[in-house]
């Protein structure tokens, strides 16, 4: 039995009952859950069944339990596909823009699809491989979006998408990992998609030169592409999307049609937004003073810090270190503030003592430019006591530098 045929048999009856009988199990148990399945089921089915229930789990990290333990994955899909929030964000904004059709190319497993149909837009979900395709519209199917996605198996480079006012491109970022050309998905759990990743756009599948291609072609368009990507690579007739979520940057986009040539930092949950046409100069380098702010991910991706020195009144506190200082406290959602109370060389020995005398038994390690392991320090500095303390490791003005304090209060309103 291939792949697609131990798919589809877990679209029956069977299988389906089969799925929700695993929803809690432990994977560590697994060859005893497999032994007692097979008395009742195919051993084939069983596997599948069992490579399904792993995918699940792994999906509940991007889903939600909602809607992962209702989907269908394969383990490139799972790796590949959109976290809910930002595919959310995302389907957001087209339907901001009055987009009432996309055409979603390397569609994967459906996950941005979801976002789209549930933003009320209807989708052509596009994709190469068969067992994708298949799984893509299963998921449709199960969460009751079938009439607005429709799922296409066919070489995204040779489909029509002018009956659609936007186009979306994800094109995949691992090595051995393609999309929109054919692949082997397999059903099968237990490991991670296999290839690293690809930081070179052009050794995106497909090339991030033919997507922005078709990108042109349409009235909006949105290219998911690595975080990491060199801003010199952005075409000037897009604006380029940093998203952030809980902290974490978890990708870029290309947006074309919008805001030619601006740059955005968004930060996920509360959808704060920090958005230029002109960029600011660096700021200039400074002591550092009471407060410590450090830029959100995405805002740093996204060339931005001067920006958020503009809000703060901030300095950097070295030419070369993304992290930002200010006698005074703002409240701003694109940068945590800590309250500096030392400023001292690096030294080990130094810093041991010091937490020793202020009983310090939880220690925030944070770090920029500095070469020393969070986890190494914490294990010499062998902490005791009832109080908690931040130290950053990093550099000011050229020079090994910690920094310690804590998180700053909430500004006064």
């Amino acid at each position: 039995m291939n792949d697609l045929e131990s798919f589809s048999a877990l679209l029956t009856d069977e299988g389906r009952a089969l799925l929700d009988s695993l929803r809690e199990y432990d994977p560590a148990n697994e060859l005893a859950t497999a032994t007692r399945l097979r008395r009742e089921h195919p051993a084939e089915l069983v596997s599948a069944a069992l490579g399904q229930a792993r995918l699940r789990q792994r999906a509940v990290a991007k889903f939600g339990a909602e809607d992962a333990f209702r989907m269908f994955f394969t383990p490139n899909g799972v790796e590949q596909a959109t976290r809910t929030s930002v595919a959310a964000h995302r389907a957001r904004r087209f339907a901001s823009l009055g987009v009432r059709g996309v055409a979603d190319l390397c569609c994967g497993i459906g996950g941005d699809a979801i976002a789209l149909a549930r933003a009320g837009v209807s989708v052509l979900a596009v994709d190469r491989d068969p067992l994708t395709c298949a799984v893509a519209r299963a998921n449709a199917e199960v969460l009751g979006l079938a009439d607005l996605i429709s799922v296409r198996c066919a070489d995204v480079t040779e489909v029509d998408t002018s009956a659609y006012d936007a186009v979306f491109v994800d094109p995949a970022r691992r090595g051995g990992s393609p999309r929109g050309v054919a692949r082997s998905a397999s059903l099968r759990g237990g490991g991670r998609a296999t290839g690293g990743r690809i930081f070179d756009p052009e050794a995106y599948s497909p090339p991030l030169s033919w997507a922005i291609e078709a990108a042109r072609t349409a009235p909006h368009a949105a290219l998911k592409i690595a975080p990491g990507v060199p801003h010199e690579a952005i075409p000037g007739d897009a604006e380029a999307e940093w998203i952030s979520d809980g902290g974490d940057v978890k990708e870029a986009v290309l947006w074309f049609g919008t805001a030619p040539g601006s740059v955005r930092a968004t930060l996920l949950p509360d959808g704060a937004a920090l958005w230029t046409a002109e960029p600011l100069p660096d700021p200039q380098p400074g002591p550092v003073g009471r407060y410590l702010y450090e830029p959100d991910g995405a805002v740093i991706r996204a060339h931005l810090v001067a920006e958020v020195a503009e809000k703060v009144g901030g300095r950097l506190i070295d030419e070369t270190i993304a992290y930002l200082t200010s006698d005074e406290l703002h409240a701003t959602p694109f940068a945590t503030a800590y309250e500096i109370t030392d400023v001292l060389p690096f030294n080990l020995k130094k810093l041991k003592a010091l937490l020793r005398e202020r009983e310090v038994g939880v220690l925030t390690v944070k770090k920029r430019g500095s070469a020393v392991e969070p986890e190494e320090l914490r294990r010499r500095v062998k902490l005791h006591g009832p109080h908690a303390a931040t130290v950053v490791l990093t550099r000011v003005a050229g020079a090994p530098t910690m920094l310690i304090g804590g998180p700053a209060p909430a500004p006064a309103p």
